[in-house]
């Protein structure tokens, strides 16, 4: 099915029902406003990673180790680290950070930040990408000690992703309050959440590092994307997450505002689940692969900035193969195998609010124009991340999502996904289990490429997912900000700065 480009005819011609004053003019550009599309899922940063959320939390927090705009994993909290042995890694710690409480961070709370996420009490969405971490002592005054089930290279990586709680005010207020209220040490601290509205952070005007340039920054919840345009467009924020390629190009003729893409680790794939019907039949998979026009649905809808992909990885991490293929676009085929296979019983196609519904409603029109009977079935972002994190049994039968484990390898992108130890698994299969703990400890670099490939052959063939494309993320900035998109998608605000 080939998918032409719409034409967004005077989108951003509406305008926000705020005043029409420039945030960037407001109190002589001490506050920054950004548009997100939904609150934040939780501001405990051990409880979820997604953008909304990661967009907030990483500026109230501080992480043991961070990666600069280039890409490059620099020290935070740790300044130097060294390995004792294969599964031994000693952290040296910053002596002078604080809380926001005016509490000493100490290597307690970085080992009670470590034993927490890999707890399976605490039951964190994030606790697979730690899994070869089998416990942190602290070893020194500033000084931890993390033990490893096995060696694992892409130890740092992970580590890049693991924010310091302290470990007084989580054990005295319990999770649930904690996740209202954060304490972090990091360049901004919480001042409160309107639920449904707006979370608001303030400047730690004593920060052990690089100062923020803002005294106030206010995330909001504006789901609606042409508001978030005109939103942009008009000066009532100074940055907005998630335009399409239509507002970009009306963001780069704008006088005031500026489009910023960049192409990241986050691919949109489709989830299947291979223990319900229809699509516990092979061939019933290998048909929903022939009928997506990824290059059609790129293209025509998403304006040629996001690219087709063949793997559950991307060019932009370490395991990335060349030579996984996929199955080609070829709707003939795929009513061939529907007719043999018998026809399939209707089926939901469920799909969180965070997804392009444009996107969703061409999937759902190129599986109906092949002989699939699928209704979409749309939810929040925390319905349909709990939802996804239920297991192959109970999951969905069929989902859009997105993944990114914001750490630019491979063992976070796909051991989340498939292996059995995970809360986020889509199929379970002992030898790409075996496969995965492999490529996740072994030092050799040629080992590791051959182990992912191998588990990237096994999902073009069994097909338990349909890696749709490598997604291009795309910022409204106002025309004088200085933001430098990442890969990974982080975004700190003490590394914005206004331009003269």
């Amino acid at each position: 099915m080939k998918w032409h480009k719409l034409l967004v005819l005077g989108a951003g011609i509406g305008f926000s029902m705020l005043p029409f004053v420039t945030a960037a003019q407001a109190a002589e550009k001490q506050q920054i406003v950004v548009d997100l599309v939904n609150e934040p899922s939780t501001l405990d940063p051990q409880l979820q990673w997604n953008p909304d959320s990661y967009f907030v939390y990483r500026n109230i927090f501080d992480n043991l180790v961070t990666r600069d705009n280039a890409g490059k994993i620099v020290p935070q909290i740790a300044t130097a680290w060294k390995n004792i042995s294969d599964t031994e890694i000693s952290f040296t710690l910053r002596d002078d950070v604080h809380f926001h409480d005016g509490s000493v961070l100490t290597a307690g709370d970085v080992a009670f930040s470590i034993n927490r996420i890999i707890d399976p009490k605490f039951a964190s969405p994030q606790r697979a990408q730690f899994g070869k971490i089998l416990k942190a002592a602290v070893t020194g005054d500033h000084q931890v000690t993390l033990t490893l089930k096995t060696s694992s290279p892409a130890l740092l990586a992970a580590l890049t992703n693991l924010s310091i709680v302290p470990q007084h005010v989580v054990e005295k207020v319990g999770n649930a309050a904690f996740n209202l209220q954060p304490v972090g040490s990091g360049p901004y601290s919480f001042v409160k959440w309107d639920k449904g509205v707006s979370v608001t952070l303030a400047r730690n005007d004593s920060y052990w590092g690089a100062k923020g340039p803002f005294a106030t920054a206010v995330f909001r919840a504006v789901p609606d994307a042409s508001t978030r345009l005109a939103d942009i467009q008009s000066g009532t924020v100074d940055l907005a997450r998630a335009m399409t390629s239509d507002q970009a190009a009306q963001l780069q003729v704008s006088p005031n505002a500026k489009a910023l893409p960049v192409l990241t680790e986050r691919l949109a794939y489709i989830r299947i689940n291979p223990n319900k019907p229809p699509f516990d039949k092979l061939e019933l998979r290998q048909a929903l692969a022939y009928a997506i026009d990824k290059e059609g649905i790129t293209q025509g809808i998403l304006g040629g900035l996001d690219k087709p992909i063949a793997e559950m990885v991307t060019p932009a991490h370490f395991g990335w193969s060349d030579t996984i293929k996929g199955l080609p676009f070829d709707p003939e085929k795929a009513k061939s195998l529907i007719a043999t296979a018998a026809k399939p019983a209707k089926f939901q196609l469920t799909i969180g609010a965070f997804f392009d519904q444009r996107v969703a409603q061409a999937i759902q029109q190129e599986l109906q124009d092949v002989g699939f009977d699928v209704e979409i079935a749309n939810v929040d972002t925390p319905t349909f991340l709990q939802l996804i994190q239920k297991g192959p049994a109970d999951g969905p039968t069929l989902a859009i999502s997105t993944s990114s484990c914001a750490c630019q390898d491979a063992d976070g992108a796909l051991y989340s996904l498939f292996h059995s130890g995970s809360s986020w698994t889509i199929t379970a299969k002992p030898e790409i289990d075996a496969l995965l703990d492999e490529a996740a400890s072994s030092l050799d670099e040629k080992k590791r490429l051959a182990d992912y490939e191998k588990v990237g052959s096994f999902i073009a063939s069994e097909i338990p997912t349909v890696p749709l494309y490598q997604m291009v993320s795309i910022y409204g900035a106002a025309k004088n900000l200085d933001f430098q998109p990442t890969p990974n998608e982080s975004f700190f605000l003490n590394r914005l700065r206004w331009q003269d």
